[in-house]
């Protein structure tokens, strides 16, 4: 098997349910989604079409010199293996912005609204690496970007409110830019822990953190024997 990986999943699923994202990758069945307010997407998008085109130093200061070359565009990386697993993986998802630097070289950037907080950066990191492989070691006909130097987090936090009618108010926000540094061994190796999961002939166990679980845990008791 070559199995289809979103770099999204790699976060906070893969973090708090390994069942979950067992039977996601695996068998293609999903946690029950709940919609975000289309609020964040309005941001997301005016963030990116803000930006695109534009030179880093109106990102941020500590970006080197460049260009915000490409946004929300899709990678697919060629298949991953690892000499202790029998299956690969592959790595499918949308980026949100990539910085072509003067020097030849990329950097991945996601945005986020939000204030920083190191668990979260730790569990977003593998996205982004995730990003970067694939960019780096695409499918045939697939987007190549290499080498990739930089990946980053930028946050958006609101920090203060203007009015200058009475029918136009500005949010103003602090940007924080999260460097993370590139490892892509540690990145193959955490992906050989995932292959490990998700080519187990049994899903894991229940989790006790994964709130679906314990709905359907509890659900599993509660239904007398002959109802099923």
């Amino acid at each position: 098997m070559n199995y289809k990986l979103s770099p999204s999943d790699l976060t906070f699923l893969y973090e708090s349910c390994k069942r979950c994202f067992y039977f996601r990758v695996v068998h293609s069945i999903t946690q029950p989604s709940i919609p975000l307010p289309s609020i964040f997407s309005r941001i997301a998008n005016l963030l990116k079409d803000y930006y695109d085109g534009k030179r880093t130093s109106e990102l941020h200061n500590l970006l080197p010199p460049g260009i915000i070359s490409h946004g929300e565009q899709y990678v697919k990386s060629t298949p991953i293996h690892s000499a202790n697993r029998q299956n690969s993986c592959y790595i499918n998802g949308r980026f949100d912005i990539v910085v072509s630097f003067d020097d030849g070289t990329y950097g991945v950037i996601d945005f986020k609204t939000g204030s920083p907080k190191e668990e979260s950066t730790s569990l977003y990191s593998r996205q982004l690496h995730a990003y970067a492989y694939a960019l780096e070691h695409p499918a045939p006909g697939a987007l190549r970007l290499a080498p990739v130097t930089k990946l980053g987090l930028l946050y958006f936090y609101p920090s203060g409110i203007s009015q200058t009618n009475n029918e136009t108010l500005s949010y103003t926000t602090d940007i924080t830019l999260i460097e993370i540094n590139k490892d892509e061994q540690g990145f193959l190796q955490f992906m050989d822990e995932v292959l490990g999961i998700v080519e187990a002939p049994q899903a894991p166990e229940l989790s006790r953190k994964c709130p679906w679980c314990g709905y359907i845990g509890k659900l599993s008791n509660s239904v007398p024997e002959q109802a099923y």
